[in-house]
């Protein structure tokens, strides 16, 4: 399986982003597509997840400002990004594995077994 992610780029505080991110090469079976971000210093942390009608994870801080979407049957994911603060700043990964259910599971970053080459997000304040 291999993910291109796309969008990105710099934003001034306050303003928005998308990401999206397409998976090919797949194999059978029901996936969870998820973001996770990675800032300098830092380790890499959940973002949101996407797991069709098992339902759609948010992080602590991403929840009411991102909206994660996607399309099972053409293995997309999309992240719209509101309201950015500087500490959105980070490379993004989109990350593919198998269907989970529950907050858990979807936020494990091991759970994942594809992941896209990042794209990095730069909001200046």
């Amino acid at each position: 399986v291999q993910l291109q992610a796309s969008g990105g780029g710099w934003v001034q505080a306050g303003g928005s982003l998308s990401l999206s991110c397409a998976a090919s090469g797949l194999g059978t079976g029901e996936s969870v597509m998820g973001w996770f971000r990675q800032a300098p210093g830092k380790e890499r942390e959940f973002v949101a997840a996407f797991a069709g009608r098992s339902g759609t994870y948010y992080a602590t801080f991403a929840a009411g400002r991102f909206t994660i979407s996607g399309d099972d049957a053409a293995n997309t994911v999309s992240l719209q990004m509101t309201v950015l603060k500087p500490e959105d700043s980070a490379v993004y990964y989109c990350a593919r594995g198998p269907r989970v259910s529950g907050f858990q599971p979807a936020m494990e970053s091991s759970h994942y077994t594809s992941w896209g080459q990042g794209t990095l997000v730069t909001v200046s304040s």
